[in-house]
C-alpha cells in the first residue's frame, strides 16, 4: 500500500490536540500540513501566531521553518501519506454526541483519499465509531480497509497547561480496524512519541479513552458529594484527603471544587452513557457523577450566601469578586468553566459582580460583559466576599487572605486564616 506523497501528515483541526500533534512531529523531521476550516486560525498560523495556550509564537515560527504549513484546503489530503483527524466533539443541547465536525473532515478525507494513505481519528467519541461511522464513509469510493488504506483510532491524550506531561512523554494507545492498521499506525506516532501502546482493535483504544475520563468523573463526584456533608460533621476534607495520600497503595487523591470543566470531564462520561443507553441499560455511576458534579455551582453559590449572611448581609446588592473563570489553573480556556454558572446565580440572586482573570481580558455571562478589576488585591479588600474558583500562579494567595474582607476558597489551596472558608 506505500506511494510517493508530498506530505508525511495531514493534521486535522488545529486546536489544542490538533496543534502540539502538528508540532511534535514537524520537529521530528516530518513534512506536516495543517488544516482548519477556520481562515483566522489557518492566517494566523501561517503569520507565526498561535492561538493555543500551550504553544507559543515562537514554537509556531519554529514549525514554520521546519516546512509547516496550514490550509483551509481539503485538496492537500490527496498528497498524503498519513491523515489524523483531531476536530472537537461537543454534545448537544439535549446531551447527546455531536459527530458533526467529525462526519466533515470523514467527508473531505473520503474525496481526496487515495490507495496508501493511513487515516487516524484521534477525536473522543464512543465505542465503534471509526468501525461503524468512519469506515462505511471511507469505504463508500471502493477502497478496502486493510488492503487499499488504513484506519486507526487512537486517543487524545492532552492535558493543556500541564508543564510534565506533553505529546511526546505520554504513552500513545493505538487500534486499528485490522493488525496492519494498527502497525501502521503505531509506526506514524512511534517517530514523535516515547512510547506507543497497542490496543486490541478500534472499539478497545476508544473506551480507553472515555474509561480514563469517566474514572476521573465519578471519583470528583466522590470528593465532591463528601464536601457537601463534611463541613456539617466538622470534617475538614482537605486535610482527610492530605492523610489519605500517604497510604502508598490503593488510593488516588481526587478534590472537591465548584463544578466540572474542560473539553474532557464533563463531556466524555456522555459518549459512553449515549452508547450503554442506546442498548436499553442504565449506566448509574455516570448518571449520579453527572447530577453530583452538575449541582457543585449552586452548592458554591449557596455557601457564599451563608457566609454573607454571617455577615448580616443578602447577596442581593452584595459586591463578590471572582477570582479565576478558567476551567483549570493557567490556560485561557474557558469551555464548561463552572464559573460560568456560578456567576449565573450570583447574578440572579442581585449580587453586583466583579472578576480579576490574568488569561481572561473580556467575560461575558449571559451576553453581557462582567466588569473585570485590574488590581485583585484593592477589590477583595473592597468586596463583601471573594471566590476562588481559580488559583493562577499569578494569584498571591497569602497576601489575599490577608486583604480580603472574606474569601472562600473553592480549591483549598489556601492556608488556614481567620477570614479563609474552604468549600
Amino acid at each position: 500500500m506505500s506511494r510517493s506523497s508530498t506530505a508525511d501528515l495531514v493534521v486535522v483541526g488545529l486546536g489544542y490536540v490538533g496543534l502540539p500533534l502538528a508540532r511534535s512531529a514537524a520537529a521530528a523531521g516530518l513534512k506536516v500540513v495543517g488544516l482548519d476550516r477556520s481562515r483566522r486560525v489557518v492566517d494566523g498560523l501561517n503569520a507565526g501566531r498561535s492561538h493555543v495556550d500551550d504553544i507559543t509564537d515562537a514554537e509556531v515560527a519554529a514549525m514554520l521553518e521546519q516546512g509547516f504549513e496550514a490550509v483551509d484546503r481539503a485538496e492537500v489530503i490527496a498528497d498524503a501519506a498519513a491523515v489524523v483527524v483531531c476536530v472537537p466533539t461537543p454534545l448537544t443541547d439535549h446531551g447527546a454526541p455531536d459527530l458533526g465536525a467529525v462526519h466533515a473532515a470523514v467527508d473531505d478525507i473520503a474525496a481526496h483519499l487515495r490507495a496508501g494513505t493511513l487515516v487516524v481519528l484521534e477525536s473522543t467519541t464512543y465505542p465503534g465509531t471509526t468501525d461503524e461511522v468512519v469506515r462505511p464513509r471511507l469505504e463508500a469510493g471502493g477502497l478496502r480497509v486493510g488492503t487499499d488504506f488504513h484506519l486507526a483510532f487512537s486517543p487524545e491524550r492532552i492535558d493543556p497547561g500541564n508543564p510534565s506531561y506533553g505529546l511526546e512523554n505520554t504513552p500513545k494507545v493505538v487500534g486499528g480496524i485490522t493488525a496492519d492498521c494498527t502497525k501502521a499506525a503505531r509506526a506514524l506516532y512511534e517517530r514523535f512519541v516515547n512510547k506507543v501502546v497497542e490496543a486490541k482493535g478500534t472499539r478497545e483504544a476508544e473506551m480507553a479513552k472515555l474509561l480514563e475520563n469517566t474514572y476521573r468523573h465519578v471519583n470528583i463526584a466522590l470528593v465532591n458529594e463528601m464536601s457537601m456533608f463534611c463541613r456539617e460533621i466538622g470534617v475538614d476534607l482537605w486535610d482527610a484527603i492530605r492523610c489519605a495520600s500517604t497510604k502508598p497503595f490503593g488510593f488516588a487523591p481526587f478534590y472537591p471544587g465548584p463544578g466540572v470543566g474542560g473539553h474532557c470531564i464533563p463531556i466524555d462520561p456522555n459518549y459512553l452513557s449515549y452508547k450503554v443507553r442506546s442498548l436499553g441499560i442504565p449506566f448509574r455511576f455516570v448518571e449520579l457523577a453527572q447530577e453530583i458534579n452538575q449541582r457543585m455551582p449552586v452548592h458554591v453559590v449557596n455557601r457564599a450566601a451563608d457566609l454573607l449572611n454571617d455577615q448580616g448581609k443578602a447577596v442581593r446588592g452584595s459586591r463578590v469578586l471572582l477570582l479565576g473563570v478558567t476551567y483549570k489553573p493557567d490556560i485561557s480556556d474557558q469551555r464548561e468553566s463552572p464559573a460560568l454558572a456560578v456567576a449565573e446565580a450570583l447574578l440572579a440572586r442581585g449580587a453586583e459582580l466583579v472578576y480579576f482573570d490574568p488569561r481572561v481580558e473580556d467575560w461575558r455571562v449571559g451576553g453581557a460583559s462582567v466588569e473585570r478589576v485590574e488590581d485583585y488585591l484593592a477589590a477583595a479588600g473592597e468586596a463583601d466576599l471573594t471566590i476562588l474558583l481559580q488559583p493562577h500562579r499569578e494569584i498571591e494567595l497569602d497576601v489575599l487572605a490577608d486583604r480580603a474582607r472574606a474569601l472562600f476558597d473553592t480549591r483549598g489551596k489556601s492556608a488556614d486564616h481567620p477570614r479563609v472558608v474552604k468549600l
